[in-house]
Formats: C-alpha cells, sequence, structure tokens
C-alpha cells in the first residue's frame, strides 16, 4: 500500500526487511500491511517566544529579556533526521517547541549571566549571535537546527535601563552641544580660512598684476632701448660718413700738399746739392786738412796722458803697499804688546792693574778739571770758614780725586792701597 506525505512532512518506515527504518522526507512509499509500519514527524518550522523574567546580570542587576527564535527538525540532513526521530517520534508539535523553548531558555539565562546590562542592551547583536550559537550547538544533537534568533526585548523593574537612558540622553544631548559648538568653530574657521583665501588670491592678483607691469616696462624699455640704439646707430652712421667724406677730401688735400711739398724737397734738395759741391770746393777740402792735424794732435796728448795716469797708477799702488806693510807692522808689534800686557797681567795681577789705573789717573784728572777750564767766570762766596780763591778750587779737585780709589774699589772689587801696601 503506498503512502505519501508532504515537503513539511517525513515518513518513517520500520519492520519486515526495513532494518535500519527508511526515513522519507516530502515523498511516497510502498508499505506492507501488518508486517512493515509507518510513523509520521513533523517538519514545520516551530517559532519559540523565549522568555527570561528576572534574570541577574553579571553585575546582579535582575533583568527580564524576551527573544524570537524560529527552529525545526532538519529533513535534508539524515543523520539530524534519524536523531530527530529517535527523540521525538510519537511526540506533537507542541511537545517538541516545549523541549526546544526550554533548551533555549536555559541557554539564554546563561549567557545574561554572563553580561552586563549594557553590553546586552547597547549590543544586541552580539547577544543574539551568542545565543544562537550556544543554543545550536545544544539543538544539533537533538536533530533540531535554529533558524534565527533575535533578541525581542529588554526590561527590568528597578529603573536601571531607564537610567541608562537618561545617562544617554544627557550625553546625546551634551554631544549635540558640543557638536553644534564644534559646528560654529569650524563654521568660523572655514570663514576665517575663506576670507584669508580671497585676502590671498587678491594679494596674488595685485602680484599677477604688478608682474604684467613690471613685464610691461621692462618690455618697453628693452624694446625703447633697441630703437633709441637703432636710432643712435643710423645717428652714429651719418656722422661717421660725413667724417669719412670729409677725411677722404682731407686727405686729397694733404696729397696735393705732398705733392707741392716734395716738388719744393726736390728744388731744395738740389740746391742743396749745388751748394755742398759749392762748400766742398772752398770749405771742406782745407777743413779736412785741419782736422786731420787737429786728430793727430788729440791723440798725441792722449797717448801722454794714459802713460802719465799709469806712472801715477803705480806710485799710488806702491805707496799703498808700503803703507800696509807699516800698519801690519805696527798692528803686530800691538798685538805683542798687548800679549805681553796679558802676561803681565795674569802674572801680577792686582799690581797689574794698579799700576794701569795709575798710569790713567793722571787723564781722570784732566777730564774732571775740563769744566773748570772752560768756564769763563768763576764767582765764589764764603761763608767765613775755610779756604777762599784757587786753594778752594783746588781742594776740591783734590777732594775728588781722593774719592777715586774708594769708587774704583766698588767698580772693580780691587783696594789700591792694599795692593799698595802688598807691593
Amino acid at each position: 500500500m503506498f503512502y505519501t506525505c508532504g515537503p513539511n512532512e517525513a515518513m518513517v518506515v520500520s519492520g519486515f526487511c526495513r532494518s535500519p527504518p527508511l526515513m522519507i522526507a516530502g515523498g511516497r512509499v510502498f508499505v506492507l500491511p501488518c508486517v512493515q509500519k509507518i510513523q509520521r514527524i513533523t517538519l514545520n518550522t516551530i517559532t519559540l517566544n523565549v522568555k527570561s523574567d528576572k534574570v541577574y546580570t553579571r553585575h546582579g542587576v535582575p533583568i527580564s529579556v524576551t527573544g524570537i527564535a524560529q527552529v525545526k527538525i532538519q529533513g535534508q540532513n539524515k543523520e539530524m533526521l534519524a536523531t530527530a526521530c529517535q527523540m521525538f517520534m510519537g511526540k506533537s508539535e507542541n511537545e517538541i517547541a516545549q523541549i526546544a523553548l526550554e533548551t533555549l531558555e536555559g541557554h539564554q539565562r546563561a549567557i545574561i549571566a554572563h553580561l552586563t546590562v549594557e553590553e546586552i542592551y547597547q549590543d544586541r547583536k552580539k547577544f543574539s549571535e551568542q545565543v544562537f550559537k550556544v543554543a545550536s550547538s545544544d539543538l544539533v544533537n537533538m536533530g533540531i537546527g535554529v533558524v534565527s534568533y533575535t533578541l525581542k526585548d529588554v526590561h527590568d523593574d528597578q529603573d536601571y535601563l531607564h537610567s541608562l537612558g537618561k545617562s544617554r540622553t544627557a550625553q546625546v544631548q551634551k554631544d549635540a552641544r558640543i557638536g553644534e559648538a564644534q559646528y560654529k568653530r569650524d563654521a568660523v574657521i572655514r570663514e576665517a580660512h575663506a576670507m584669508q583665501e580671497k585676502v590671498s588670491a587678491q594679494y596674488v592678483n595685485e602680484i599677477q598684476m604688478a608682474k604684467a607691469q613690471r613685464d610691461y616696462e621692462l618690455k618697453k624699455a628693452s624694446y625703447d632701448y633697441e630703437v633709441n640704439t637703432k636710432k643712435a646707430e643710423s645717428e652714429m652712421a651719418y656722422q661717421l660718413q660725413v667724417a669719412k667724406t670729409k677725411q677722404r677730401i682731407e686727405e686729397e688735400t694733404m696729397q696735393v700738399q705732398v705733392v707741392e711739398r716734395s716738388q719744393q724737397i726736390l728744388l731744395q734738395e738740389q740746391e742743396i746739392t749745388r751748394r755742398e759741391m759749392e762748400l766742398e770746393a772752398q770749405v771742406k777740402k782745407p777743413a779736412d786738412a785741419e782736422r786731420y792735424r787737429l786728430e793727430k794732435l788729440a791723440e798725441a796728448q792722449r797717448a801722454q796722458l794714459i802713460m802719465e795716469a799709469e806712472a801715477e797708477a803705480e806710485s799710488i799702488r806702491m805707496r799703498g803697499d808700503a803703507e800696509a806693510f807699516a800698519l801690519e807692522a805696527k798692528g803686530r808689534a800691538e798685538a805683542e804688546q798687548m800679549a805681553k800686557k796679558a802676561e803681565a797681567f795674569n802674572q801680577y795681577k792686582e799690581g797689574a792693574m794698579l799700576d794701569m789705573l795709575l798710569e790713567k789717573l793722571p787723564l781722570i784728572a784732566e777730564e774732571i778739571s775740563k769744566p773748570l777750564c772752560a768756564a769763563q767766570k768763576v764767582t765764589m762766596v764764603s761763608s767765613g770758614g775755610g779756604d777762599v780763591g784757587p786753594a778752594k778750587l783746588t781742594g776740591e779737585v783734590l777732594d775728588i780725586m781722593a774719592r777715586l780709589p774708594y769708587t774704583v774699589e766698588k767698580l772693580t772689587g780691587v783696594s789700591i792701597s792694599q795692593v799698595s801696601r802688598m807691593g
């Protein structure tokens, strides 16, 4: 006997020759009466209203969450269909829905307990994805697939969400005021930038105009320079041509004068030649004879002067040699005398030095008395005691001489009195 089912239903044939049972989703099958059994299981999509009341979140805030889930037995997957048949065969659609609902609600509560109110409320998509992922992995083991899950509603009895709404509203209002202020600021900035660009464009335009004016002036000056140059060259060429013409006229005039002068010179040369011939006949021949006589006399006088000069030079050379020999002999004698003096000084030391000092004393006395000898008039004033007149002057000189031994001792370290006693 043939049995059929729609695409939202699956048939399971078991019994004779059906081990394991035959599962057909949407189709027909032949069943032997009395020896085979046929059962049906729904494949409809089941909508579940998953509601979790007063579930405490991670921060201990009780909230109520309602989600909408779409589940169904997967008829195309033979393994999931076999699992579903093993678990739900003979159960009604409501019973299957209740089992899936309880499973989803348990997972929903577990996920709520791990999240905060803000995370659930602000990121519903993330919450829905977590519930869908966890519930799917569990329901697949029952042969049920989760088609979709959507968070429908979140509310609480403590006005927690309302407070969050107020805070968010205040934040939005603040952001709105900040945004408005920023917009006004940006508008002012844009207006300032526009004004700046306008001024910059104006300045650029003025600069371009100034550059154009400058280029015009430069071009005009260049053209004027070329025109004036050409005009000056033309005037200079005219003046040069006039000068050349004048020069040619002057050259031709000079050539005429040169020719005339050449004729005059030729005539003068002829006259000079005539006069020379006349002078040669009358004057030159006697003059040449006189010149020859004078040249001979001059040569004789020159020879005489040369001989006299050579004799004088020889005489001077001989006198110089004699004087050099005399100076050399004198130098040798003085050197010998100085050597002997040095030897005597080395031998007698203080005595020789005393002898030399005594030889120089008259010269020292002479030098001391020179200022007195040079005086033309000496006026002496007596204070009533001592000598007066020449005796006074003589005494002054003798006093100076008496101080000489002390001075010599200070300068040389030799005491004349001690040397004289030693001698």
